[in-house]
């Protein structure tokens, strides 16, 4: 038999809700036997959490702006943190781990699939579950890395002997599509032993639908332009290490069906639903009164789900994130690790987002200017001025001058903006006012240790200010913050006294939200020339309180899912991967940073390097183009 050399490592930062993913204890002997380690229920377990516990890296965040993962974000955010990868700067060694940790929790992942039939002291059902679970986290990881690396080495399942390092393997990389398809297949496997639903202390741990959803982005990404029908140079030069192309040239549309189906499977769950908060008419601090929508004279008239008459798009938008619905209570959560978040979680991005006075946060995380300005009026139209700097129309319309007054206040308009706020921030829809903090923002802060700090508290980002450039670490480059996933109770100001983040409420990541599953499907419909697209972009834009759109071209369509991509889903880690997916990555950031012009590179820059130690130790494995 086989002996496995600590086997059994700790899983650090795994606390959820009072639960680890499965409690790891770290007094396991040295060396032990796969047979020793799986007739026993505890060994067992912890080497389910031992699979798992990777994930908690901050590799794999996809939230947190610190730590190593900012490459999810794009055009939307800024943190002078991450400055390497907003100004693609950085070099192929620098953030190693991902690859590295993903093949370790692939292996261990593998060895339990193999192995926990052994395990008399589970029942069959319990062994199913766990296996299921083993089998998700296997095509997760693998996941993750078709997102970040393009194609990777599928490691064979027959044949092989699991108990080898990946590094001893030495497996070429398979297509894209070859590795779309295998986390398809394994997820579609996982669905059929994963329950529906978990209960509070194991809601970190996938249930069917996770499995199902990840499935369809895995096809969604494999239907996309950059890997379906690609002739570009990129294409030709991203081979394996027989001179095999790894992106398909011949478009085929079959693949937006698959893609279609996978969504679709999702949905016929019924296990999810678009989040609303009805419609107040009396507030509180940090909860104000319903701000009405715009007034249409028809879906402002009807009732959810036919209309936004009855409900609080701005609060409905809010809850999802900031910790206001417990994971169990928020029905729009497919799946998310909890607090399993390791070091780099979104507390940690709540840190960054809090002002510095008051509320003691860093005061480092920016709205784009593109990002503030992509948002929609609350009438549906673009702000005035916007033309000018993206280039769209006739470059007529100027932006709007002037701020607001106090008699403005005194009136009722302009809500929920304050005295001496810019009308640039006039009448937006709701969920701008939910995820920027523009310049005058009130901050609530009602959990604030000290009376003296607690809110209302309103920011300003002016040179001079407290939160601006006087300060020279702790203020926004842009001059516009972010507010999405900000409680009114957040704040930092206990650090010293209960620990750092004991008043910034816990927060699941949104990894898949069902209102990305529901975009998805309309981008796929479009595809396929189906008319029911409108049907569910549309359920998005209700909850959001704008009006439906109406029928248009695919091509009109298509522009107008991307743009309801880029501010439903905002600072959730897709923007990134959207834009390299449509292909326009390298094309569409500099227009809107100039920091990265000159160095963001078409043919370079769709896919990160894969890093010189893992090419060294696999002689098969082929280096991205550019690289």
């Amino acid at each position: 038999m086989k002996l496995i050399r600590n086997i059994l490592l700790i899983a650090t930062g795994l606390s959820m809700a009072s639960c680890n993913y499965l409690d790891v204890n770290t007094d396991t002997k040295d060396r032990m036997s796969l047979e020793e380690v799986f007739t026993d229920e505890t060994y067992t377990e912890q080497w389910l959490a031992n699979a798992y516990s990777y994930l908690t890296n901050s590799e794999f965040a996809d939230i947190s702006i610190t730590g190593s993962n900012p490459f999810n974000f794009s055009d939307d955010i800024y943190n002078p943190i991450y400055k390497s990868f907003k100004e693609v700067t950085y070099g192929e060694e620098q953030w190693p781990y991902t690859w590295k940790y993903s093949y370790q929790g692939i292996r261990q992942a593998a060895i339990f699939i193999q192995n926990v039939d052994m395990c008399n002291e589970l029942t069959s059902e319990e062994r199913a579950d766990y296996k299921a679970q083993a089998r998700f986290v296997r095509a997760y990881y693998y996941w993750k890395l078709l997102q970040k690396y393009g194609p990777v080495p599928i490691v064979p399942e027959e044949g092989q002997d699991y108990t080898d390092s990946y590094e001893a393997l030495s497996i070429p990389r398979n297509t894209y599509d070859e590795c779309a398809d295998y986390i398809a297949s394994e997820m579609a496997l996982a669905a059929k032993d994963l329950p529906l639903k978990r209960e509070l202390m194991s809601v970190s741990r996938p249930t069917r639908g996770a499995a199902l959803a990840v499935r369809a982005k895995a096809l969604l990404y494999a239907a996309s332009p950059l890997m379906n029908g690609n002739t570009d140079g990129y294409a030709e030069k991203l081979v394996d290490d027989k001179g095999n192309r790894l992106l398909a040239a011949a478009y085929d549309e079959k693949k937006w069906a698959r893609a279609a189906a996978a969504a679709k499977d999702v949905i016929d769950l019924k296990a999810y639903n678009l989040y609303v908060a009805y419609k107040r008419t009396e507030g509180f601090d940090g909860y104000p009164v319903t701000l009405p929508p715009y007034d249409d004279g028809n879906f402002s008239t009807k009732s959810w789900p036919n209309g936004y008459k009855d409900i609080d798009p701005f609060e409905s938008y809010r809850s999802v994130f900031n910790g206001e619905l417990s994971t169990v209570e928020n029905p729009e959560l497919i799946f998310t690790r909890g607090n399993n978040q390791g070091s780099y979680g979104v507390n940690y991005m709540v840190f960054y987002q809090l002002p510095v006075s008051k509320a003691k946060g860093n005061n480092t995380t920016c709205v784009t200017q593109k990002q503030c300005d992509a948002y929609y009026m609350k009438d549906g139209k673009d702000i005035p001025g916007k033309d000018i700097e993206i280039g769209r129309g006739d470059g007529s319309s100027q932006r709007v001058t002037g701020f607001v007054t106090a008699s403005d206040v005194s009136k009722g308009l302009y809500k929920p903006l304050e005295e001496n706020v810019s009308l640039q921030y006039a009448n937006r829809e709701p969920r701008f006012y939910a995820s920027v903090a523009y310049n005058g923002v009130t901050w609530w802060l009602t959990n604030a240790t000290q009376s003296s700090d607690r809110g209302p508290y309103r920011s300003w980002y002016y040179r001079g200010e407290t939160e601006g450039m006087s300060n020279s670490l702790n203020w926004l480059q842009t001059g516009i913050g972010l507010m999405k996933y900000v409680r009114p109770t957040d704040t930092n100001d206990d650090k010293n006294i209960n620990g750092e983040f004991s008043h910034i409420s816990k927060k699941a990541d949104p990894l898949i939200r069902y209102a990305d599953i529901l975009l998805m499907y309309a981008e796929v419909l479009n595809e396929l020339g189906n008319s029911k697209c409108y049907e569910y972009i549309n359920m998005v834009r209700e909850r959001a309180g704008l009006e439906p759109l109406q029928t248009m071209s695919k091509d009109a369509f298509r522009e107008h899912l991307m743009l309801e991509r880029a501010w439903e889903l905002c600072f959730e880690g897709d923007r990134k991967f959207d834009l390299l997916r449509w292909g326009v990555y390298c094309t569409r950031t500099p227009e809107w940073n100039p920091q990265v012009k000159g160095n963001i590179q078409e043919g370079k820059h769709e896919f990160w390097p894969i890093p010189k130690s893992q090419r060294d130790v696999n002689v098969n494995l082929t280096q991205n183009p550019g690289w």
